[in-house]
């Protein structure tokens, strides 16, 4: 797959079309040339491009230099490989991934916005992802200068985790003065930093649309938060809408801002939800569900009721490409904190302290599995704080 990748010419688009026709990559790289040139847009120069391949020599130099930086290759057909992005139109046939995946990244949110921010839209971006990092979601965002930068932060700050989806090869960091943010995340066990791009591929101005695909394809849905009329952002938040048919959101900003007039289009054309906090956002994804479990189906797994991504979590919660774990994507069940919190939940609504005190949960662990609970819609709130399962 990273021979057939490297091939120039050929993107992700061509390889998924490929795929359907022939199947594995092997299979692809010895299929005669007649046969490759009956493939929408595979031409006879394109087609002898695949059976010339890439110089095993450059293979080997991207491999150790993957190696050499603590990066995994995950392909397509990899089981780590997130179904949500798999669900997407163009998925990347190779994912460079340096840190941990975790099972519970497929309940994620995208936040992205100018990176000219002002301090209200800095501000907003790491609370809103301080508070959708307590509840337990993911933070996807593509660690731009700005509103991503701050969602980052914020989702740090909360105690959450952090997804940064990078416009260049993992040998860079760009921009520089996030190095910091970004090996933190990595050595903390926090998240992880994701490319399409090979290891030395600098942050060319062409690689930042592809790189919005990833962001919104990663998410169940898209925050934008401070957006000119012809900001990047609005690109992303494009793609979540139409192409991926994932959630959109807009916060709202001075209605004499430049900054905001792209967030305020997309709520006046009504193609994203106004949102004014996490809770917004929380209530939206319950209905949800239907996008894991297409996601699923794409990742050829058979969902049953409530189904999730993965069939349980690893011991310590997180999958590390890197060290090889194994993780199957099957029927999720809950955890066993989420399975406590249901067996105590009647037809009546129970405040949150009284949940607490029976199930001996902690609040800040209560409020993260409540999250998933009420995204997969097996639980409501009802009032300020009390909750009821959802008959």
């Amino acid at each position: 797959m990273l021979r057939l990748s490297m091939t120039p010419g050929i993107g992700p688009i061509l390889i998924a079309r490929l795929r359907e026709r022939f199947g594995p990559a092997r299979a692809i790289l010895e299929t005669p040339l007649t046969h490759l040139q009956q493939v929408q847009g595979i031409s006879g120069e394109r087609a002898r491009a695949i059976h010339a391949g890439v110089d095993e020599d450059e293979i080997e130099m991207e491999m150790r230099e993957a190696a050499s930086r603590g990066a995994a290759m995950i392909s397509i057909n990899d089981p780590h490989y997130p179904p949500l992005l798999k669900s997407i139109p163009d998925p990347p046939p190779i994912l460079y991934v340096r840190g941990s995946l975790s099972p519970t990244d497929a309940f994620s949110v995208a936040i992205v916005g100018t990176r000219n921010c002002s301090a209200y839209g800095r501000d907003q971006a790491g609370r809103i992802s301080a508070a959708l990092a307590q509840r337990g979601l993911t933070i996807i965002s593509g660690g731009a200068r700005g509103v991503d930068t701050d969602a980052h932060r914020g989702a740090l700050r909360g105690g959450g985790r952090t997804i940064i989806v990078m416009g260049a090869g993992l040998c860079h960091h760009y921009p520089p003065e996030n190095e910091s943010l970004f090996e933190s995340v990595v050595s903390e066990g926090r998240g992880a930093l994701i490319s399409e791009f090979p290891m030395r591929a600098g942050p060319g101005k062409e690689n930042f649309p592809r790189r919005n695909r990833l962001i919104s394809g990663l998410s169940l849905g898209t925050l934008v938060i401070e957006a000119g009329e012809h900001s990047g952002a609005l690109i992303t938040a494009r793609l979540a809408c139409e192409e991926h048919h994932r959630e959109v959101f807009a916060l709202p900003g001075s209605v004499d801002s430049p900054r905001a007039a792209g967030c305020h289009r997309m709520i006046r054309e009504g193609w994203a939800r106004l949102i004014t906090g996490a809770g917004d956002i929380v209530e939206a994804l319950e209905g949800s569900e239907h996008l894991i479990a297409g996601a699923l189906r794409e990742a050829g797994v058979e969902a049953g009721p409530h189904a999730s991504l993965f069939d349980q979590r690893p011991r310590d919660g997180a999958v590390s490409p890197a060290d090889g774990a194994a993780a199957s994507i099957a029927r999720l069940n809950l955890t066993p904190s989420q399975q406590r919190i249901l067996d105590v939940l009647d037809s009546s609504a129970v405040e949150l302290d009284e949940l607490s005190a029976r199930t001996g949960l902690p609040i800040h662990t209560l409020q993260a599995d409540l999250t998933i609970l009420q995204i997969r819609g097996l639980i409501v709130r009802t009032g300020l704080s009390a909750i009821e399962r959802k008959r």
